[in-house]
Parts: C-alpha cells; sequence; structure tokens
C-alpha cells in the first residue's frame, strides 16, 4: 500500500497558471489612465509570494535562466489595481477630519478634483467618490454628535450677537433726539463709539464670524467708510462749494456730524446675520442633494441672489425708518451696506483678498474724488475738480459714495456668484 506521505513524482508537480491575457490588458489600461502612480515592483527571484512558483519551477527542473528570459522578452505593464486608493493616501487628512462625505466632496473639488477627473476612479462625479472615501478611511467618533434641536437657551445666545447692534443703535437715537447742541455732538461721539463696539462684538460671536484668516488691511479700509460716512459728505460739500447744504442741528451750526447712516447700518446687522445664515444652511443642504458640481453650482447661483435680495430690502426699510428721525442718504448709504454685507459673506467662505480687494476699490474711489476737489482748489483752473463737481451738482454729494460703494458692490455680486457656488467654499 503506497504511503499518503510520499513525495508527488516530479511530473504531477503544481505548475503556475498561465496568465489571463484579459488581466493583462486592465493592468495596461490602469497604467495608462494613472501615469502619476507609482507601479507594482516585480518581486526578486527565490523570494516567497510570487517568486514562490518561480523557484518551484527552478527545483522541478525548469532552468531558472529560461524563465527570466521569458519574462524579459514579454515585458507587461502594471498599474495599481485599486486606483482609489493612491487619492485616499493624498487626502487622508481631509477624509480623516471630515464629519461627512461633503466636506470630503468639497476639499476635492478645492483640490482640483473634477466630475472628469472622477471617472478615471472608476465614479460617476465627485459625490460618489467622496462617499467611497469616507467608508473607507477609518476616523475617531470623539466629535461632536449632532442632535435633534437646539434648547432655548442656546437659540437665545446665538441670536443675542446679531440683535445687539441694533439695540445700541435705538438707544442712540433716543438719546440724539433729547440732546441739543454741544451735547448733541458729544452724544453722538459716545453713541457711535458704541455703535463700533458692539458692531465688531457682534461680528466676532455672531453668525457672521470669521474662522479663518482675514487680511489686517480690512480693518482701516473699514474704519475709512465708516470715517466718510460720517464726515464725507460734509467735507465734499465744503470743498466743492456746490450741491445740497450739510445737516443744521437746532441750533443753528453745521452739523459735521452724520450719525442716521451707521445707525441704519447697524440695525441692518440682525438681518445681514440672519440671511447670512439661511444662505449658508440652504447651501449645505442643496450640496446634500445634487449629485454633481454642475448641478449644485445651478441651484446655488440663484440661492445667493435671493438671499442678497432679501438682505438688500430689509436694509432699505431700516433706512427709510431711520430716516424719519435722522437725516440718512438712502442710496449711498444702501450702496455701502450691500458692500460690507458681500465682503462679509466672501470673508466667511474663505475668499478674504477678494473682499478686502473690494473694499479697497470703494475706498479708492471715495480718495480719489476727494483729491480731485481739493486739488482743484490748490490750483485753480487746472479742471481737476471738474468731473466730481459736475457729479455733485447734478446728483449731489451723496454720488460720490454711491457709485464707489456702489460699483465696488456690484463687483463683489459678480465675484461671489462665481465663488460662493462652489462646493469648497461650503467646508465649514
Amino acid at each position: 500500500m503506497p504511503d499518503p506521505r510520499a513525495t508527488p513524482p516530479p511530473d504531477s508537480a503544481e505548475q503556475p497558471p498561465e496568465p489571463s491575457s484579459d488581466t493583462e490588458q486592465r493592468s495596461v489600461a490602469l497604467a495608462d489612465a494613472f501615469p502619476d502612480a507609482r507601479p507594482h515592483k516585480p518581486a526578486a527571484t527565490g523570494s516567497p509570494g510570487a517568486g514562490g512558483t518561480h523557484s518551484r519551477e527552478s527545483r522541478g527542473g525548469e532552468p531558472a535562466g529560461v524563465a527570466n528570459a521569458g519574462s524579459r522578452s514579454t515585458p507587461v505593464r502594471r498599474g495599481p489595481a485599486d486606483p482609489v486608493k493612491t487619492l485616499m493616501h493624498r487626502h487622508r487628512e481631509l477624509c480623516e477630519r471630515a464629519v461627512d462625505p461633503l466636506e470630503i466632496a468639497a476639499g476635492l473639488e478645492a483640490h482640483g478634483v473634477t466630475d472628469r477627473t472622477a471617472a478615471r476612479f472608476r465614479h460617476r462625479d465627485v459625490f460618489s467618490l467622496a462617499e467611497e472615501l469616507y467608508a473607507r478611511v477609518p476616523r475617531g467618533d470623539a466629535g461632536p454628535q449632532p442632535v435633534a434641536g437646539e434648547p432655548p437657551r442656546a437659540v437665545v445666545g446665538r441670536t443675542a450677537p446679531a440683535l445687539l447692534p441694533g439695540a445700541v443703535a435705538v438707544i442712540s437715537v433716543v438719546a440724539l433726539r433729547l440732546t441739543d447742541g454741544g451735547a448733541r455732538l458729544v452724544t453722538g461721539a459716545v453713541c457711535m463709539s458704541g455703535l463700533a463696539v458692539a458692531v465688531v462684538w457682534s461680528l466676532r460671536h455672531g453668525p457672521l464670524r470669521v474662522a479663518g484668516r482675514t487680511v489686517p488691511a480690512t480693518r482701516l479700509l473699514v474704519c475709512w467708510l465708516a470715517a466718510y460716512t460720517l464726515f464725507g459728505d460734509a467735507l465734499t460739500d465744503r470743498l466743492a462749494g456746490a450741491g445740497p447744504p450739510a445737516p443744521v442741528s437746532p441750533a443753528g451750526s453745521p452739523l459735521l456730524l452724520t450719525p442716521g447712516p451707521l445707525v441704519g447700518l447697524a440695525l441692518a446687522v440682525a438681518p445681514a446675520a440672519w440671511s447670512a445664515r439661511l444662505f449658508s444652511g440652504q447651501a449645505r443642504r442643496r450640496l446634500g442633494d445634487s449629485r454633481g458640481l454642475k448641478e449644485f453650482a445651478a441651484g446655488t447661483r440663484p440661492l445667493l441672489l435671493a438671499t442678497v435680495a432679501l438682505y438688500a430690502g430689509a436694509l432699505t426699510g431700516l433706512l427709510v425708518l431711520v430716516s424719519l428721525l435722522l437725516p440718512v442718504a438712502l442710496v449711498p448709504v444702501a450702496a455701502l451696506g450691500l458692500l460690507l454685507y458681500l465682503a462679509r459673506l466672501l470673508t466667511v467662505h474663505g475668499f478674504a483678498e477678494s473682499a478686502a480687494t473690494g473694499l479697497a476699490v470703494a475706498c479708492a474711489g471715495e480718495a480719489l474724488a476727494l483729491a480731485c476737489l481739493l486739488g482743484g482748489r490748490l490750483v485753480p483752473g487746472s479742471g481737476l475738480a471738474r468731473p466730481v463737481e459736475a457729479v455733485v451738482d447734478a446728483c449731489g454729494t451723496g454720488a460720490v459714495p454711491a457709485l464707489a460703494c456702489g460699483t465696488a458692490a456690484v463687483g463683489l455680486l459678480v465675484h461671489a456668484t462665481a465663488v460662493l457656488s462652489r462646493a469648497s467654499a461650503h467646508t465649514t
């Protein structure tokens, strides 16, 4: 009886499987699709795994040199069997800190991955690719868990920063109505300082807070715009010598300080915060419902325009109410409010440089107008002040900030329509 533990004869030894032509063609196609991926290195002769069969062939009687010669005569191009794995390692940090696949999709789009690129990874779009990355990359569960609802105290704490500037503005209006003469100027200065502090605190703690990097020059640009709103019209009127007279206090002296515009802008902080929150929330919800970047962009653009129109309507209504108690030029202040809103919205979503550029354009326009008027006074007959004087004679002193801020606001709106319709603008 033969011993079952005996070694089988050489002719019955395990032979290496023939390479499948279909597999080789698939490897060549993957290598062509991902030329930047590292190809797998062939195993060394005699090593375990892939080289084990080659060693058995040498021990089974087939010379090793014959096998090596055959491999050199028919080289096979190899690519990664799992192309998504390369992308997963490249963006591992993004995938690990993401709380849902939407953040991964937005991050991939920010790195230049489009739906066409996702097709190379065997996915129909970036969202499908992000879902696979989110499912395959492990992450910790220490992050905050979503809750079904917020307690009333949390809602009040989230809303209070947006309401504070409006409350200070109402107190300022009452204080200005109860004072006169020199006391009115002192009260106006104190109220404007309080409004500035309230607005700054609201922007840092409310829905319009900025979590990322900001441009340091933005604060100086906003200060210039606020100062021009207080003193610019009166100064333009003095330099041009035309246009409507400056506001006059009941005592009969010219009132250079015009707090009405800042009071209206302070009241508009609340609708600005609410409309910005509405846009962010709806954009995030649309990001979850969309199945492609083009579909998301097509749905986000009208949402942005509707949000801006909603804020513009609320701002105009508040300015009309303030104008019943304090002098306010509606058009220039509305243009300034719209400019500040768009600049802050872009800054919140990570486009601080664009926001600073728009503010700088408005400041440059106002400064250029004052410089032309001053140059016309210093050099009579030079004609430097004629363009500005013509605009002031036709439309009043408020035309200068209206043109400067309105032009900058239109430019920021066009830019925001393009950049805020990207998925990468809504990662936070």
